[in-house]
């Protein structure tokens, strides 16, 4: 693989094999630049190529039944629905929580089961299930609690309820630690003696595939809502959109964009969303993040009935809070940003000589630090992790890692030094004593210098194919909407289109964006490079100078008129005229 140095990353370009391409591309009658990105991709060959463009049920959805426990927990689920049991729906505040909860009352309800839910409030109760709440839930008469999204860590918390005569069935996707919580029923993929194939599923995809087998056996259909609940869930919760989550996401967004109900209306519309089919990337920008405001308001109880409520006026009120404190929220993120690059250009936090970028202070609310965490991982390319200091002196983290780097496995060889964790490999949560950080630290700096070459600790742009500006046509965009939807292991396809010059000097929008147009090859396309102020500097320097570019490519559609643009990723002086 081919490499050339960008302004901040290092472009890896995909092997060019053009008799390979044109096959593709006439075999399937698309664009090269798509022919060029499903070579690159390893989708080789028809088999594979045919597998990843046309998702089916029959193909990509294995059968419920072969996650472990499912069928132990459906049987236990129906006979409380036939004794009329108390059942309690315990979920979390992140967008994957709110929707699995929601997803299982809509479903559990008209099943005639006698159920209710429970949404832990992000700084009162905390993360995950507490033996206060299930003995509060046991006073109250509950005989069955069902967990969505979170329960693997949940050791006290079952033997609790065991105690209490509660039978606890956990469905979540999270990783195990070294053992299993002693609960009544665990469904999760990721359990080691599960031998369910797709191991990638959300939270929400958990609960989806348990009431399937549930409604399987009642010889019932599936709510149609479960299908948007489902998609939002599983593309905010920002899982691999390949295999099963890929067809139910394919699933899910041709049913919003043919039967969307209020609450998706009224996301769509605070997102400003306007192009006639949502995608993928418009959940994950524009609306998923109003949702994960939900888990801020002050009863998340409200989170659930937003979306599964059918009184508009009261979905409207919510949809105004949402939007206030989204906005709230920008505001804050942008606060919290500041100060940590403060802490950076005042070499507080050293992210020259040191690997691991790690801050904390009292003011920064945990609802929000995991999504800075994320800013400053892509700025640097090193783990960061954020604290929220809580009045006792806890400190309560948001950790977002590199690809190179298992933060989920660090946490675990650092584990002595911490009180509580969970998550994934490149996403994770936890609690530590203030006393432990500089140990914490110290840990995860030595498995980073131990495991990682200067090769992984630099900035990587993974460019999928070559292309012209006269190849990025309607035709283009029709042949694009093939590899959607876009997200986590599928993105938005990189291109390269090399040899380009200024038409007219850059322009610096609000300090932080560039604004270009660029012309090749006869053509001229505007360009947008968001969040890179730095560029301007560099192109009004070098203005006559030709360069190559990286972007991805999108249709831009304001007052009724539809412009393909390019988002520029990053430019190259280097190894022009390639």
């Amino acid at each position: 693989m081919k490499t050339i140095p960008g302004s901040k990353y290092l472009w890896k370009l995909p092997e060019t094999d053009s008799q390979h391409i044109a096959h593709i591309a006439s075999t399937y009658n698309i664009s090269m630049p798509i022919a060029h990105t499903l070579l690159s991709r390893g989708y080789t060959d028809h088999d594979a190529i045919n597998s990843f463009l046309f998702s089916s049920l029959e193909k990509d959805v294995a059968h419920p039944s072969l996650l472990k426990d499912a069928q132990k927990s459906v049987d236990r689920i129906l006979y409380a629905i036939a004794n009329k049991e108390p059942i309690l729906i315990f979920g979390d505040y992140d967008v994957d929580g709110i929707t699995s909860s929601a997803l299982m009352m809509t479903s559990l309800l008209p099943l005639g089961a006698n159920v209710n839910f429970y949404l832990p409030h992000r700084v009162k109760d905390g993360y995950g299930l507490s033996t206060k709440i299930v003995e509060r839930a046991a006073r109250n008469g509950y005989k069955v609690i069902i967990t969505v999204d979170n329960g693997i860590t949940a050791f006290d918390p079952a033997l609790k309820a065991k105690e209490l005569g509660v039978d606890l069935i956990i469905t979540d996707h999270h990783r195990q630690h070294a053992e299993l919580p002693d609960a009544f029923a665990i469904v999760n993929p990721n359990q080691n003696e599960c031998t369910y194939p797709f191991k990638q599923l959300a939270g929400v995809g958990v609960s989806f595939k348990l009431l399937s087998l549930l409604y399987e056996q009642k010889g019932k259909e599936l709510p149609q809502k479960v299908y948007e609940l489902l998609l939002l869930g599983t593309v905010a919760d920002v899982v691999p959109l390949l295999g099963e989550n890929r067809f139910w996401v394919r699933h899910g967004l041709q049913y919003v964009n043919n039967a969307e109900s209020f609450a998706f209306k009224t996301l769509k519309q605070n997102g400003k969303v306007v192009r006639p089919h949502v995608s993928s990337l418009d959940i994950g920008f524009s609306i998923a993040p109003q949702i994960n405001a939900l888990g801020r308001l002050e009863d998340p109880r409200q989170g659930v009935k937003f979306l599964i409520g059918s009184d508009e006026n009261e979905v409207t009120q919510v949809g105004k809070v949402l939007f206030e404190l989204n906005e709230a929220r920008k505001e804050i993120e942008r606060s919290i940003i500041a100060e940590v690059q403060q802490m950076i250009d005042l070499e507080v936090v050293n992210v020259i000589d040191e690997n691991v970028i790690i801050a904390s202070s009292k003011n920064w609310p945990p609802g929000v630090i995991g999504l800075v965490a994320s800013r400053f991982v892509g700025k640097y390319g090193k783990p960061t992790i954020l604290f929220h200091e809580t009045k006792d002196g806890m400190l309560k983290g948001s950790c977002r890692s590199i690809p190179e780097f298992n933060m989920f496995d660090a946490l675990q060889a650092s584990s002595e030094w911490i009180e509580q964790f969970g998550g994934h490999s490149q996403a994770a949560g936890l609690a530590i004593k203030k006393g432990n950080l500089p140990r914490l630290k110290e840990s995860l700096e030595k498995i980073v210098s131990d495991t990682l070459t200067a090769e992984d600790l630099q900035q990587k742009l993974v460019v999928d194919a070559e292309g012209k500006l006269s190849d990025f046509s309607q035709k283009f965009m029709q042949d694009l909407r093939h590899l959607e939807p876009f997200g986590c292991n599928n993105k938005q396809p990189n291109f390269l289109i090399s040899d380009v010059v200024l038409v007219q000097k850059p322009k610096l929008l609000k300090e932080l964006h560039v604004k270009c147009s660029v012309f090749a090859d006869g053509v001229i396309k505007p360009v947008i490079f968001f969040n890179r102020p730095e560029l301007y500097t560099q192109l009004m320097e070098r203005e006559g100078d030709s360069f190559n570019l990286a972007a991805n490519v999108q249709e831009n559609h304001w007052n009724g008129r539809v412009n393909i643009e390019l988002t520029g990723i990053d430019l190259s002086f280097e190894g022009a005229n390639l």
